[in-house]
């Protein structure tokens, strides 16, 4: 049952290392091509779009299954394996540099463009509120990144690992 889990926690890492990956190297590039007002509505859009079962069970679904996992490798009777030791970073990495990240900034910043109306505002406006968003949340954004890149490292090295050794 542990390796089962084990290769789930694995798919679900990967899938998220995966979406950031490409919305870092294919989307946001083309995304910041388009003028300030289509790239609003288009962030807002995205950010709408995402938030479904199929996101949130690969999103939330990793936080959990990773300290499961790490878990599951646990033993008191044994020395901590250095498969523990995997997981155990990866899930740290994954709960601060992923869920956190997500949740202390990513989030906020779309909410905030979820409730401007480029209808409404101004160019300079427009202009305005795409500077405040983009650049905040594209750093942000290559932290999560780089820790779900991190986070399937270590979790692909945790499965090479001969279990307990």
């Amino acid at each position: 049952m542990h390796t089962i889990i084990l290769g789930v926690t694995a798919t679900a890492t990967a899938l998220m290392g995966g979406l950031f990956y490409a919305f870092s190297w294919a989307v946001m590039p083309g995304l910041k091509r388009l003028p300030d007002a289509s790239y609003i509505l288009a962030m807002q859009s995205i950010n709408r779009a995402i938030q479904n079962p199929v996101f949130f069970a690969a999103f939330l679904g990793a936080a959990f299954l990773l300290p499961l996992s790490t878990y599951l490798d646990y033993s008191p009777t044994k020395p901590l394996s250095v498969r523990f030791w995997l997981l155990l970073a990866a899930s740290g990495v994954y709960i601060v540099g992923v869920i956190g990240v997500t949740i202390g900034g990513n989030v906020p910043l779309n909410e905030t463009l979820d409730a401007f109306d480029v209808q409404a505002a101004s160019v300079s406006d427009v202009l305005n509120h795409r500077r405040a968003f983009e650049l905040p949340w594209s750093q942000l954004h290559m932290v999560r990144t780089g820790a779900s890149f991190l986070t399937v490292l270590l979790v692909v090295a945790a499965c090479l690992r001969p279990e307990n050794h």
